[in-house]
């Protein structure tokens, strides 16, 4: 089964990126989940300000530059695992070196 770990991040964990540091644990994480042969796609996302917004108003759509959604997390990037159940998902996305603002949410992949 699929499973995506959707990365939520704090505006201060994107600033964060260009510190070796930080970046060195999510390319630890990433070598981690290919290791283990779990590992189907994923992508880290730019800055949520460098986003655009397409809502539909009704037979129309209104565009919106950076996304500024409610909340104070913004999407920071996903991975996509194999894995065989939900608990073995959950244990991998404890491993996610996020920070205490931020947050993974896991779900699985929608079945066509």
């Amino acid at each position: 089964m699929q499973y995506a770990l959707i990365i939520r991040e704090a505006p201060e964990d994107f600033a964060r990126r260009s510190d070796p540091a930080y970046r060195d644990g999510w390319v630890a994480y990433s070598k981690a989940l290919a290791q283990a042969g779990i590992m189907t796609g994923g992508a880290g996302l730019t800055a949520p300000e460098t986003g655009t917004i397409l809502r539909r108003k009704g037979e129309d759509h209104d565009v919106q530059d950076g996304p500024y959604p409610e909340g104070k997390e913004q999407l920071g990037g996903f991975y996509l695992i194999e894995v065989p159940d939900m608990d073995t998902a959950l244990e991998w996305a404890t491993r996610v070196p996020i920070s205490d603002k931020g947050s993974v949410e896991v779900r699985p992949r929608l079945q066509m």
